[in-house]
């Protein structure tokens, strides 16, 4: 039986927060990367690789579109994180499976950095879905 003020519930709140805070840097940064990545394929499409067999061909400078507005998309759900509420969450993951699924299509045009961003955005899935806010991580908060 636990009491409110058990240290337990203090740390899995300060882990819960901590995760929080981690996924909303880590969606910030791949928000501005995938902003400047955007950028470079509009302005500058002849520094990304041209792989003429690949399934999925899109035009670089639409593509480079694509990553703007996802960049664009994830800073503005990166900092909505910090408040930390539900819909942010939800948002979050969201955002970080597409440019995940993005950043899938896109290896051919970029390798290296697109692997590099697939692992990033499943740090941020996997950080805002172990977070429970209400304390329902399998400690008890109190009462009988």
């Amino acid at each position: 039986m636990s009491s409110p003020l058990d240290p337990r519930t203090d740390t899995s709140q300060a882990a819960a927060g901590g995760l929080t805070v981690f996924a909303a840097v880590m969606m910030l940064v791949i928000g501005f990367l995938d902003l400047f990545r955007g950028v470079m394929a509009i302005v500058h499409d002849d520094v990304f690789v041209v792989t003429p067999q690949y399934v999925f061909q899109f035009n670089l400078t639409a593509w480079g579109w694509v990553h703007l507005l996802l960049g664009v998309l994830a800073l503005m759900v990166g900092i909505g994180l910090f408040k930390a509420s539900l819909w942010a969450r939800i948002a979050g993951v969201t955002v970080a499976a597409v440019l995940l699924v993005a950043n899938f299509l896109s290896i051919p045009y970029y390798p290296l950095w697109s692997v590099v961003a697939i692992a990033l955005c499943a740090l941020v899935i996997w950080g805002l879905c172990v977070v429970r806010a209400d304390g329902s991580d399998g400690s008890r908060t109190g009462g009988p």
